[in-house]
């Protein structure tokens, strides 16, 4: 690596770190005003790029959902505790919900239960999984990237999705 690269690394980790640092002191006001912006943002390289009409249309498509996960509590607050409880009751209640929604719409089309929760969790979780481990190979100039993610992605599905309902029917069948 040239002294020329080794510089623009080092001033690219020193922003990164500011960033970092100006990010750790938001507030649940400001989450709720990032929620509810939509303005033009810098890219990577400082250039201002416009909003574009998709964009635009996503965000005030997702807005319910942006103010709502905007009430976890901000990343710095007791240590990031709160913020990984309250982001992981949002998951649990989110996961709810379509598990509600996928069997309403299962008994709609006349399908069996089975088919209906495996056709939606494979829906649900591998088809993000495959587009975020398509994203990670184009990006990274080799797989290792891709590869981890579909290895850690897999892994967790089966744990917390096969794994964690097993435990807790054992503690609590006993």
């Amino acid at each position: 690596m040239t002294d020329a690269e080794k510089k623009k690394q080092a001033e690219a980790l020193n922003q990164l770190m500011d960033r970092i640092e100006r990010e750790e002191k938001i507030t649940w006001s400001q989450q709720f005003l990032q929620a509810t912006y939509l303005h033009p943002q810098k890219n990577e390289d400082g250039v201002i790029e416009d909003i574009t009409g998709g964009e635009a249309l996503l965000h005030f498509f997702s807005i319910g959902w942006k103010v709502l996960f905007a009430l976890c509590p901000p990343p710095h607050k007791g240590g990031g505790l709160p913020c990984f409880v309250g982001s992981i009751c949002f998951i649990g209640a989110l996961t709810a919900i379509v598990g509600e929604v996928a069997g309403a719409m299962g008994c709609v089309m006349g399908l069996k239960p089975g088919v209906t929760a495996i056709t939606f969790v494979a829906i649900g979780t591998s088809l993000p999984d495959t587009f975020a481990s398509m994203t990670a190979a184009r990006d990274s100039p080799n797989a290792d990237a891709a590869v981890g993610n579909v290895t850690g992605s897999n892994s967790v599905n089966v744990f917390l999705g096969l794994g964690l309902p097993w435990v807790i029917g054992v503690i609590y069948s006993r």
